[in-house]
């Protein structure tokens, strides 16, 4: 009896012993099946005032390293427009990297991992050799939403390849001023149909349940990413299109034109909305708490977090950097919950701290932005998975999405003019004809047609930012084997008229730019391109391929062009190009924007009482493919 004790006591002990051991490690956080929330309230108790903190923190992975991550508890790294492992790395050279970031957030007291954001606003088009697709004007005049979704989902592959999770991306800005240099990055000045293009969420995100609460993030799964909403709200109505200006409207005109593309958002479950460095009436958005926190976070009833732009704490007075202080206190009193520094994060967490330790800033404005991030976080899967998983590498520029984007180039492109009338028109163009002239700056150029936010900010010209199809190529490919095709950039009037050309094909355009190095008051085409296409259309029959981010001035020059066609920037498949200029597929595209005569008539939206548009909103003529069974 007493030796049975003695072992059921012993047996007692070790049970104990292996309990206490087991509590040790298990965290009521880090357990999958436990509620989000109560996961989420569990790692809070737990965490001091510089983790959390550290959690409203994004910088730039130029000044990332591992110990920066684990000393500073960093929440989120992103890579700015052009910011790359180096050039023309490999998904596994950028995979590595975001892993070596996360091991180091892996490495602090409570293990919570990073998230990284990029920019992959047409496609991963920072990455080297990625799908870039048509930027988003182009995407408006589809009219096709169910194909944005699988944009979207493409797209989210292609980042995964590269180990990141975190797209700033959708654009949902209305842009009611083709002078804004960001005008390609809107679907449209029609409200209407931003609102339907935020479908691409449900491709970036995956496609949220039925019986989601309205404002919770949902991402769908390990081929998914979260999505970022912006830029909140009104960055598309600036006066005279002047990129982070003021826009003058009241408030029935900011939520009936501005505002409905973010509700569609917050319905599909966007993660993150990210705020304009605009001002409304002249207040700051990044400063509005009406807006980001009453609006936002209040009556739409968002439950994501809301982060900033680059630098935007610094630029909320002038001059930049004026007074850090007062800007992070209105910042994150305004509703910030997620700061993108990007460099000077030590001076950031300094100041929070001390703000939030002298009591200018609450501690619940503090809890509520670290538990919006963490919300995403736990959504996303970040604390089961923070190691990027390694099976999606072929998935960047896989020859799906390229097939993908090249149908997305054919459903873009806006047929505007085609022939002197509908009994003779000029397209689509016969394959089969004896000697051919293409012309023009954006013939052969793929970072010309890819625009900008392309390998780079601002893009580039030339064909060795990337890999892809120039429309020249696509042509080549296209046209009969007996047909002579002859590409002279700029030929010389006298050329075109001696050399017996069947037609000729001019793609002319604007050179890629980004943000406010776009702006621009009086959008014509650059001078060389008129000379080219006055030069080519003077001489013989032909076909004008414009190649813009906008409506450019075209009225004095259409007597000379006997077919007109608007391909926006169509991105890396210029075959799809070719594929309606000869008739494979019809013309279906429809104008997302007014097209106007001059510039002096901006900003013309439609539904203004003096309307007068070359081309109204909507207009697209159409053809039919040549064969039936294409």
């Amino acid at each position: 009896m007493g030796k049975t004790s003695v072992l059921l006591v012993g047996f007692l002990f070790s049970f104990l012993v292996v309990t206490v051991q087991a509590g040790d490690k298990y965290k009521k956080y880090n357990d999958p099946s436990l509620p989000i929330n109560k996961r989420i309230r569990d790692l809070m108790r737990l965490m001091s005032l510089d983790e959390k903190i550290g959690q409203m923190v994004q910088i730039d992975r130029k000044v990332a390293t591992p110990e920066v991550m684990r000393d500073y508890k960093i929440g989120s790294i992103l890579s700015g427009g052009g910011s790359v492992p180096h050039l023309q790395a490999t998904p596994q050279e950028w995979l590595n990297m975001v892993n070596g970031f996360q091991n180091g957030s892996l490495s602090t007291r409570l293990g919570i991992p990073m998230i990284y954001g990029i920019d992959a606003v047409h496609g991963h088009n920072n990455v080297y050799k990625a799908t870039i697709f048509p930027h988003n004007i182009g995407l408006g005049a589809t009219r096709d939403p169910e194909l944005v979704k699988r944009i979207g989902s493409a797209t989210a592959r292609e980042v995964r390849a590269t180990g990141i999770n975190y797209v700033f991306a959708p654009c949902i800005a209305v842009c009611r001023d083709p002078r804004w240099g960001r005008c390609f990055e809107s679907y449209s000045e029609d409200p209407d149909i931003v609102k339907e293009m935020t479908e691409i969420i449900n491709g970036l995100q995956g496609e949220i349940p039925k019986d989601s609460r309205k404002g919770v993030p949902y991402v769908g799964g390990k081929d998914k990413v979260v999505a970022c909403a912006k830029h909140f709200v009104g960055d598309g109505g600036t006066t005279r299109g002047i990129n982070e200006n003021n826009t003058v409207i009241d408030k029935h005109g900011l939520l009936s034109i501005h505002m409905p593309g973010y509700n569609a958002a917050i319905i599909k479950g966007v993660g993150t909305v990210m705020v304009s460095y605009s001002s409304w009436n002249g207040v700051k958005m990044h400063a509005n708490h009406d807006l980001v926190t009453n609006f936002l976070k209040g009556a739409l009833r968002f439950r994501g977090f809301v982060i900033s732009d680059w630098q935007a704490i610094d630029r909320m007075t002038y001059p930049v950097h004026a007074n850090y202080t007062y800007s992070v206190l209105t910042g994150v009193q305004a509703g910030l919950d997620m700061i993108m520094v990007p460099y000077n994060y030590t001076e950031f967490i300094d100041t929070l701290t001390g703000l939030v330790k002298n009591k200018f800033i609450p501690m619940n404005r503090i809890d509520d932005a670290v538990r919006r991030i963490l919300r995403v976080k736990f959504q996303l899967g970040l604390f089961e998975n923070p190691l990027s998983d390694e099976s999606f590498i072929d998935q960047l520029g896989h020859q799906a999405h390229r097939d993908l984007a090249r149908e997305a180039v054919r459903k873009s492109l806006v047929l505007l003019k085609n022939g002197e009338n509908a009994d003779e028109p000029m397209l689509p163009l016969p394959k089969k004809s004896s000697k051919i002239l293409v012309a023009g700056s954006h013939a052969d150029d793929l970072g010309n047609q890819c625009g900008g936010w392309t390998i780079n900010w601002q893009g580039g010209s030339g064909n060795n930012l990337t890999s892809g199809t120039t429309i020249l190529k696509g042509i080549a490919e296209a046209v009969d084997p007996s047909t002579e095709i002859v590409y002279e950039e700029n030929p010389e009037f006298d050329y075109v008229k001696s050399n017996n050309f069947s037609y000729g094909i001019v793609v002319v355009g604007e050179p890629p730019y980004a943000e406010t190095n776009g702006d621009n008051l009086n959008l014509t085409i650059p001078l060389q391109g008129q000379y080219t296409l006055y030069n080519v259309c003077a001489n013989i029959k032909c076909v004008v391929v414009l190649i813009s981010g906008r409506p450019l001035v075209i009225m004095p020059h259409l007597e000379q062009v006997d077919a007109l066609v608007a391909a926006w920037l169509p991105g890396t498949e210029g075959k799809g190009v070719a594929d309606v200029l000869f008739g494979d597929y019809g013309f279906s595209g429809k104008l997302p924007r007014t097209w106007f005569k001059t510039a002096e008539q901006l900003p013309m939206n439609v539904g203004d009482l003096n309307y007068d548009p070359l081309y109204p909103f909507g207009y697209g003529l159409t053809t039919q493919p040549l064969n039936a069974t294409s």
